[in-house]
């Protein structure tokens, strides 16, 4: 009987440990020509749209919630130099925040703008450029102790995308900025709304990814193991609000984050070092 006992408990913990990362469960593999996904966004509650980083295709995917590519969409004239977040307005364009600076030298940041590519026939669609530059930084690049112009974090709000800073400066503080931009073709200095600092550990507290739900009561902040929730805030800081750290036990590449509903996240994360590459669910509930 005991053999029996043991059997079963191995069993339902090999069943667990397959469906579930920490608190995030996994609901598909995602295909391998994926494994450097590093933003997706959800028009529905069956598919996402992604998009790789630096390196990869200037393309777009549509992907089922079993891991197969629906439907793929060359960006005629937006070049993937580092697309690193996606985001949707409530008219239902698709925003790409071709904006990493892994080396804070870049001085073609840019937000991609797509009309809503679920309805788009063929298999190229077109951008509009939103272009911009931080105020604050005057060097190209800045010494080592102020890499604060990296982002890979995006959403939109009103007739604004905000962008959240991925610190890199050593020695690490773990303080994030906050920008904002318009929603439309030009070029822009980006506007400073303010600061914040998640956390203190460079190792799981860069911001890799934002969204905002759909009531626009709740914000949450993405990074490679935590969640960050900000609520009851005023614009445009929502910082200045209530944040929730929320520790996810998981630790891979956890690269973008979105909402499917008021009270459900969709999660990414990179292949890396044998794990990853896949679409998680996690409930704010």
């Amino acid at each position: 009987m005991s053999k029996i006992i043991l059997t079963t408990f191995l069993l339902i913990s090999i069943l667990t440990s397959c469906s579930n990362y920490g608190q995030l469960k996994v609901i598909a593999d995602l295909p391998s020509s994926l494994s450097e996904n590093s933003g997706l966004a959800t028009y529905n509650d069956s598919t996402i749209w992604a998009i790789e980083d630096s390196g990869n295709k200037d393309e777009i995917y549509q992907v089922n919630f079993k891991g197969k590519i629906l439907k793929s969409l060359e960006v005629k004239n937006g070049k993937n130099h580092d697309w690193e977040d996606l985001t949707i307005d409530t008219a239902g364009n698709l925003y790409i925040a071709d904006i990493g600076n892994n080396a804070n030298e870049r001085k073609n940041l840019e937000i991609l703008k797509l009309p809503n590519p679920t309805i788009e026939p063929g298999d190229k669609i077109d951008a509009e450029k939103i272009e911009l530059y931080y105020p604050d930084q005057k060097e190209f690049p800045p010494k080592k102790d102020a890499y604060f112009y990296d982002s890979e974090a995006i959403f939109h709000h009103g007739n604004k995308i905000f962008i959240v800073t991925k610190n890199r400066s050593k020695s690490f503080t773990g303080e994030a900025h906050i920008y904002s931009v318009p929603d439309t073709k030009g070029a822009y200095k980006a506007t400073l709304v303010g600061s914040f600092t998640p956390c203190s550990d460079w190792k799981i507290c860069q911001i890799t990814s934002i969204d905002i739900s759909p009531k626009g009561d709740k914000i949450i902040a993405l990074s490679y193991g935590k969640l960050f929730v900000f609520t009851d805030f005023t614009w445009d800081d929502f910082t200045k609000g209530n944040m929730q750290e929320i520790d996810l036990g998981a630790r891979s590449q956890l690269e973008s984050v979105c909402f499917l509903n008021d009270g459900t996240l969709l999660i990414s994360d990179e292949k890396a070092h044998g794990e990853g590459g896949n679409l998680y669910t996690y409930s704010l509930n």
